[in-house]
């Protein structure tokens, strides 16, 4: 049995029953299902091995799960292990094509695993899942970055109770793709944190947007070192510490910064501030 998905453009194939019947579970996969005839670029598939000892670059928590990234041998690797149940690993090769698991295949493990693995093998096309929340109004797409707890999602939502037509894209995983011609378009994605909003859509990014709570309303424009300064604590994080994926990432995140406006957004959680950060942007 194969399966196979269209995140982003990326045509991708989950393989055999177990991994298909698992993943078709997790609700926000199935808007992003591709047709059988479409080529896949990459592909997941269960193993009965793991690789064995590798280099942690990277260690997280999360709820009850600790996780751990790095490299082994011959390729990235990571492990995520819940308090008092099994892990679960996954990995894959330099340069391949295929991502394998082992273990545990809880959905909520399965899930951030396939995120990850989907990271891997797009991390060199321009590609960069950027945790954010992501609204659309006339037309194109914003994100707004910050810390958790900043505020991204309520400010979203106040552009949606406040601004004729916007709607939200995804909270808290859209994908941002730098093609070669330039162009910077965001896409849904079926990673959205609590909020469930999985839409097989695309928008031209208008404006990326650094959120800060405030006892006042202030935006400004930032200039291109700090506005990579704003993105870059937004890119994946198990990313950041092998040169190998950092400097694919770093060349996407200049590519966009030479073509769409990164801003600071001083605010309160109030209907003025989404007033003030769409006329703004959208220059009203």
């Amino acid at each position: 049995m194969e399966c196979k998905f269209n995140v982003a453009g990326i045509v991708f194939s989950v393989c055999g029953n177990q991994l298909c019947n698992e993943i078709l579970k997790i609700g926000g996969f199935t808007p992003f299902l591709a047709g059988d005839e479409e080529d896949s670029e990459f592909s997941f598939s269960f193993s009965n091995s793991v690789p064995g000892e590798f280099d942690i670059q990277y260690s997280f928590e999360y709820e009850d799960v600790v996780g751990e990234f790095g490299a082994w041998s011959n390729g990235f690797i990571l492990k995520l292990k819940p308090s008092f149940q099994e892990p679960l690993f996954l990995w894959c090769e330099y340069g391949g094509k295929e991502v394998f698991l082992y273990g545990n295949l809880s959905l909520r493990l399965f899930r951030f695993a396939l995120w990850v693995g989907y990271g891997l093998m797009t991390y060199d096309k321009g590609i960069i899942a950027v945790h954010s929340s992501c609204i659309v109004a006339d037309g194109s797409a914003v994100i707004f970055l910050g810390e958790s707890g900043t505020g991204k999602s309520t400010h979203t939502r106040l552009w949606r109770e406040n601004i004729s037509g916007a709607v939200l894209l995804n909270d808290d995983s859209p994908v941002v793709r730098v093609f070669d011609d330039g162009t910077v378009w965001v896409y849904g994605s079926p990673w959205s944190g609590k909020t469930p909003c999985y839409k097989q859509e695309k928008y031209p990014l208008a404006a990326c947007v650094r959120l800060s709570q405030a006892p006042y309303n202030k935006m400004h424009k930032l200039h291109l070192l700090k506005g990579y300064a704003a993105l870059h604590p937004s890119c994946p994080p198990e990313f950041a510490y092998d040169e190998r994926i950092y400097s694919h990432i770093s060349t996407t995140l200049g590519a966009l910064l030479k073509v769409v406006p990164c801003w600071h957004l001083e605010c309160l959680p109030d209907a003025d501030a989404a007033l003030m950060s769409y006329n703004t942007i959208f220059d009203w």
